[in-house]
């Protein structure tokens, strides 16, 4: 009666065979099996050829261990250990990138958009480093993050006509990225067709296909004049600011609510020098940078502030961005999150998929691609550098991938083509240095720890009956009641040194080196603000500076900070733990619980296997699915199960 009860819950009606028919142990386990390598519960044909006297289930394994299933099943190993997925607490979106937009009256009192990016260098000290109208031209006051205000107060609420005169001078006209396909072109024609554009997986929301009247559809957007500009090197802006300029009342002049920028020293010492306009330095200190061709090195918003949705794209893709539970509206952040996470499931999907040797999730070089990474590459990564780091001569990116690397094919909207990137960079290493791992785990510490714990399958727990005592020790490594896990994790975490946390932005050693001169404290034991930034004031005396998270190797003599992330991966592939942790995450996850002392030859069985075969997961699987214990975690009754216990 029990088989013919799980007969009936696969629709399989019993009929008798003159043959010996197969047990319900085995029917448990082919429902298992296929469940894992097929993603379903098997079909009345499946069940009908399983019971075939010449039904072989070797051979049915090894059929079904090359197929999307299997790929998918064994990448969401790691995916779910390492949970690479980034919540909209971690914000992706980088002004620098971002493009907002503000509503004016135009020449005939009618309204217009005009599409701007803050902090935007500018030679009129009016508008430098904000919105490119002013006050006076518009009768508004632009607010940080907030919507436009009358200008002077009391006057009226949609501002006064801007001048042809005015507007032709400071902005001009421009058919972007996200309203054409050929955007590229001379003359782009290809505009946005929901009917034919659904196919690359790019979606723009309602609000970036209409003008400012709510109903015509744009076929160009006006903007200011600077964000328009194409060239990826721009030069160093010299103001001639060193003092601020103010208003009559002491704040910000000409009705703006932000001060211009001033000069500072990068600015002094490098007047008129090239740089990208890719970088943060760049844009935050050239005029003649802009946004590039069709404006494709930045991403719109349909608001002032930038942080509103401007995309729609799936949310809640526990099945992949191919079959998400829904689709929803999500700003430029949500958009980068999204496809981070993506790109280590396409990476894990062709290392499984391909039965590559797993110690390259830790070390590969390549990486894929589709055309919204491709965008975020070259245009959000190299954005993130270098910020105050100028001080130390580091003003272009050392990317953690190589954009000259990346495939031209793909477009920013082709979110439904991936492409393999053979070697990302000589920085790249696995998962290590994509972005998702990155931000996920935002510290150094964080990064190592999740790594330690992933890969070699052991925690930081400090032994009982610990007393910490007090102590002003800033070495963690030899600190009492610290040590105990420290002594491991710092030398771990130093690894990170040169990757900037809760970013991809990377410290090169010849400009920020571990050990340096050019910080070191004032006579007052401190260092300057800069200096202090990057560089630890409990490992800096008088004399010297020590890189945040270096203190390891000037301490303990390694030479971890150097090594980064390809030290880490080559650390954690020689461990002698690293194979039987892999055997136990597989074990752990096709048995659907932890393993005991009476799984302990399994385990040894998994990882010889492993070790044996070159490091590739499909013949550990393989044995992890042809095993009792795998055949026995099915077996359990509806009784058992409802009583919360084995049988």
């Amino acid at each position: 009666m029990r088989k013919i009860a799980l007969l009936a819950s696969l629709g399989v009606a019993w009929t008798a065979h003159a043959h010996a028919a197969p047990t319900l142990d085995d029917y448990r386990h082919f429902r298992a099996l296929t469940v894992d390598l097929v993603g379903r519960i098997p079909t009345r044909d499946e069940v009908a050829a399983f019971e075939k006297p010449d039904f072989n289930l070797d051979a049915w394994v090894d059929a079904h261990l090359t197929g999307d299933a299997y790929a998918d099943r064994v990448a969401r190993i790691y995916m779910d250990l390492l949970r690479l997925q980034v919540s909209p607490v971690f914000n992706a979106l980088n002004t620098q990138v971002d493009l907002r937009r503000q509503k004016v009256l135009g020449p005939d009192g009618k309204s217009i958009y005009v599409y701007y990016r803050f902090g935007q260098r500018r030679a009129r000290v009016e508008t430098d480093g904000d919105f490119c109208l002013t006050p006076d031209e518009t009768g508004l006051a632009f607010p940080v993050n907030q919507p436009a205000v009358p200008y002077p107060p009391g006057g009226p609420a949609d501002g006064k006509a801007v001048s042809q005169a005015v507007l032709d001078a400071a902005t001009v006209m421009v058919k972007p990225w996200w309203l054409y396909r050929d955007y590229k072109n001379a003359s782009p024609s290809k505009y946005y067709d929901a009917a034919t554009w659904s196919k690359y997986g790019f979606t723009p929301v309602a609000g970036l296909l209409t003008d400012a009247d709510g109903a015509t559809a744009p076929t160009q957007i006006r903007i200011c004049k600077e964000e328009a500009q194409k060239a990826d090197t721009g030069h160093v802006y010299r103001s001639g600011r060193t003092s601020q300029v103010t208003g009559d009342g002491g704040g910000p002049p000409f009705g703006r609510y932000t001060y211009p920028p001033l000069d500072d020293a990068f600015a002094t010492q490098n007047e008129g020098a090239p740089i990208s306009c890719r970088s943060q330095t760049g844009i935050s200190h050239a005029i003649d940078c802009g946004c590039g061709t069709g404006l494709e090195h930045c991403f719109p918003t349909p608001s002032s502030n930038g942080q509103v949705p401007a995309v729609v794209a799936p949310e809640l893709d526990i099945l992949g961005t191919d079959a998400p539970i829904d689709s929803i509206a999500q700003d430029s952040g949500d958009w980068d999150r999204l496809w981070w996470g993506e790109e280590a499931r396409r990476f894990m999907l062709y290392l499984f998929g391909q039965d590559r040797d797993m110690r390259e999730m830790l070390t590969a070089p390549y990486t894929f691609v589709n055309g919204p990474l491709m965008q975020y590459y070259k245009s959000d990564a190299p954005s993130a550098c270098c910020g105050a780091a100028v001080a130390f001569g580091y003003s272009e990116p050392v990317p953690l991938l190589d954009p000259k690397n990346l495939p031209g094919a793909l477009l920013p909207h082709d979110a439904n083509t991936w492409a393999m990137v053979g070697n990302r960079g000589e920085n790249a290493s696995g998962i290590l240095t994509m972005p998702i791992f990155l931000t996920k785990y935002g510290t150094r510490r964080a990064r190592a720890h999740a790594l330690y714990n992933a890969f070699l399958c052991k925690d930081f727990i400090a032994p009982p009956n610990l007393q910490l005592k007090p102590s002003e020790d800033p070495n963690l490594m030899t600190r009492d009641g610290c040590k105990s896990c420290h002594a491991t994790l710092e030398p771990m975490a130093a690894y990170f040194t040169r990757v900037a946390e809760s970013s991809v932005m990377y410290f090169p050693a010849d400009k920020m080196p571990i050990d340096t001169t050019v910080c070191k404290k004032d006579a007052k034991g401190t260092l300057n603000q800069t200096c202090s930034r990057y560089y630890d004031p409990a490992f800096s005396d008088t004399k010297h500076a020590v890189l945040r998270g270096a203190y390891p190797d000037v301490t303990g003599g390694t030479n971890h900070a150097n090594s980064g992330p390809k030290g880490m991966a080559a650390e954690l592939t020689a461990h002698p733990e690293f194979g039987s942790c892999v055997a136990q995450n597989v074990a752990t996850s096709f048995l659907g619980r932890t393993l005991n002392t009476e799984d302990a030859e399994l385990a040894r069985t998994l990882a010889d296997a492993l070790a044996q075969g070159g490091f590739r997961m499909r013949a550990v699987v393989k044995k992890m699915l042809l095993s009792d214990a795998y055949r026995k975690s099915n077996n359990l009754t509806s009784s058992a199960w409802r009583a919360g216990g084995a049988p």
